[in-house]
């Protein structure tokens, strides 16, 4: 009792001091114009805001990196196209700077199409923060909940809230979280998003069907239910790179650094030889300072300058799995902060289906990395223990694995450095190198990136940041009931087999979707759907529809089958067999927008197959010996 009742003091003792903290840390205005930049942040925001605004071409983006030269350079270079490397480019063009970006892939084909899809401050880091009495991980959960209310701001058609249970299974866990909740609350301030609260046993199944309420010699006592954010990840990432095109950056995917470039006198880099997957072709760009932001990648690059650099990337292996819509209500997640294992336990709504996870666990940097069986059955094994349902394998629709970059500051004495916060160095003159962080702080990441490039080069903004108080491209004005006019405004014409055009209703589940995926560009998507004929849907039980695949083709730098199944579209995440069902029409869709002939077609489709290869459904894995079939 003694260690319950110091717990208990200790969430007092903290809630005091946060509440004493917010009336400082937390009641700042919002940035209006003229605090960030006056008409400046106007201008950007009315060439971004356009619904007839069209990002330039790929060619043009690749000329504008060709046309850079050492009396001529950019001001900065991003090497990756992540959720944080493209927060870069859009922080840095919005400060009128010259920018480019390249990665060698796709916007967000690594960890940042890979997460766990919330927008967090970390309960954990606060439990830390109180038991620790670390005011360090205190500020850092602060700062992590200040983060999320803007980016669900700054892009409200791809985020929102969502709430999120907590079983409690005596009455000690009951007060403990119920507090624990309660003092995330009021560390969120101003930025909270709604109040958490207590439900009963009744009220929890009754919300929560699929929760068990009895198991295991546990009766569940009730669930305390708090609010964090969810959002579409590479839907958003794509969302910032076109936004970063708008506002004047070049940047270019399918694009890889083959080698840095290096002042001979000075030792300093001033670009990166640059090859174009696409075409093969090789070209140099010259840039001020160059930022390193290719997520778990980032020695590589930094090797490139300096073979003896001592590696910052510390791996961790994240999995995920997606299983049926009714493992979980819709509007509704399930968290178990501590597993009987210590591990955190998670079963969320996402697009129509359930997302559940996670694992932490050492791996090795791949490109592609897979799920291992035992942690695809762990996580079964984990959720079985909070369900009244029957947890199968069998109804595992996809499984991915991510790898988190977690940083150590190369200039550190020891291990212990490593940090679920962001890193930012310069430990060779010309690169500035930011990683580790999470999802939920990517702008302020960024952010920092750019002031670090800024002193790094003597670089001259004509303004401040404005990041935070700028909506992402199809953000403005937009209405959670748009969907509604998309429904009675547009009909979805379809051709059949047979070359006949058939009308279609544009029902409720895809008007809701294209509002959702696209905001208030989604008009221009459902146009498509019915001038074009391409109103059908990609795969049954889906709102895909093929106007997706020419629209992403024309306006959102889609150049191959796995760009748009993987991250414009999330069906290979949501349903991989689906995807896989889908992709010839996709392909065929995607040839026409981009000239390509037979070999290039079958070329396509092969890699398409074995990219879905790596994301283990129950009809590509082997899962004989497991407990859940």
């Amino acid at each position: 009792m003694a260690t319950t009742s110091t717990r208990l003091r200790r969430l007092g003792t903290v809630a005091v001091a946060v509440a004493l903290s917010a009336g400082v840390t937390l009641r700042d205005p919002p940035i209006s114009s003229s605090d960030r930049g006056g008409p400046s942040l106007d201008a950007v925001r009315r060439k971004i805001a356009d619904s007839n605004g069209v990002v330039p071409s790929r060619a043009v983006q690749e000329s504008a990196l060709i046309g850079s030269s050492a009396v001529n350079p950019l001001d900065i270079l991003v090497v990756g196209g992540g959720a944080t490397g493209c927060g870069v480019a859009l922080d840095a063009a919005t400060r009128g700077l010259r920018v480019g970006l390249v990665e060698r892939e796709d916007f967000s084909s690594g960890t940042s199409s890979r997460s766990t899809k919330l927008l967090h401050g970390g309960v954990r880091y606060l439990e830390k923060a109180v038991f620790n009495l670390d005011y360090g991980q205190l500020k850092l959960v602060f700062h992590a909940l200040e983060e999320r209310k803007q980016v669900i701001e700054n892009a409200p058609h791809l985020c929102q809230a969502l709430p999120c249970m907590t079983p409690c299974f005596d009455w000690f866990e009951v007060v403990y979280y119920w507090m624990g909740l309660k003092l995330y609350d009021l560390v969120a301030g101003s930025r909270l998003l709604h109040l958490s609260r207590y439900y009963s046993a009744q009220e929890s199944v009754e919300l929560f069907p699929t929760l068990a309420r009895n198991g295991k010699d546990r009766s569940l006592r009730g669930t305390v239910v708090y609010y964090d954010g969810q959002m579409n990840d590479s839907r958003l990432n794509v969302a910032l790179a076109c936004t970063a095109a708008l506002a004047g950056a070049a940047v270019l995917n399918h694009a890889e650094v083959v080698s840095l470039l290096m002042d001979e006198v000075s030792n300093q880099i001033i670009g990166a030889r640059i090859r174009d997957n696409l075409s093969g072709k090789e070209f140099d760009t010259y840039a001020k300072v160059v930022v390193n932001a290719a997520g778990p990648f980032c020695d590589s690059v930094r090797k490139m300058a300096d073979k003896e650099s001592q590696p910052m990337i510390c791996p961790s292996s994240g999995v995920h799995i997606v299983l049926p819509d009714y493992y979980s209500p819709e509007g509704m997640g399930l968290i178990v902060p501590k597993t009987k294992d210590g591990r955190v336990v998670f079963m969320l709504p996402w697009l129509g289906r359930t997302v559940a996870g996670t694992t932490d666990s050492n791996t090795s940097i791949t490109m592609l990395p897979e799920p291992h069986e035992d942690e695809i059955q762990f996580i079964l094994d984990a959720i079985s223990d909070y369900l009244n349902v029957k947890v199968r394998r069998t109804d595992v629709l996809s499984a991915w694995s991510g790898i988190r970059p977690l940083a150590v500051d190369p200039k550190a004495k020891s291990t212990e450095s490593i940090s679920r916060d962001h890193v930012v160095c310069e430990d060779h003159p010309g690169l500035v190198t930011i990683t580790g962080g999470k999802w939920t702080t990517y702008r302020s990441m960024a952010e920092d990136a750019v002031d670090a490039a800024i002193k790094s080069g003597k670089l001259s903004p004509t303004n401040e940041c404005l990041t935070n108080n700028l909506h992402l491209s199809g953000s403005e004005d937009w209405d959670p009931a748009s969907f509604t006019v998309l429904a009675q405004q547009y009909v979805r014409m379809k051709r059949s087999h047979s070359g006949k055009v058939v009308p279609g209703v544009m029902d409720t589940a895809a008007a809701k979707h294209l509002s959702h995926a696209y905001g208030t560009m989604a008009d221009r998507v459902a146009a498509i759907a019915q001038d074009e004929h391409l109103g059908k849907r990609l795969a049954h039980g889906y709102p895909f529809l093929e106007a997706e695949v020419a629209y992403c083709a024309r306006n959102e730098y889609c150049e191959s089958a796995v760009d748009f199944i993987a991250r414009r579209s999330r069906l290979a995440f949501l349903d991989t067999d689906a995807a896989s069902r889908a992709l010839p029409r996709i392909i065929e869709i995607l040839a026409t927008e981009h000239n390509w002939d037979r070999t290039r077609k079958k070329k396509e489709l092969q890699k398409a197959k074995e990219f879905l290869e790596t994301f283990k459904s129950s009809r590509n894995a082997q899962f004989y010996d497991g407990k859940h079939k």
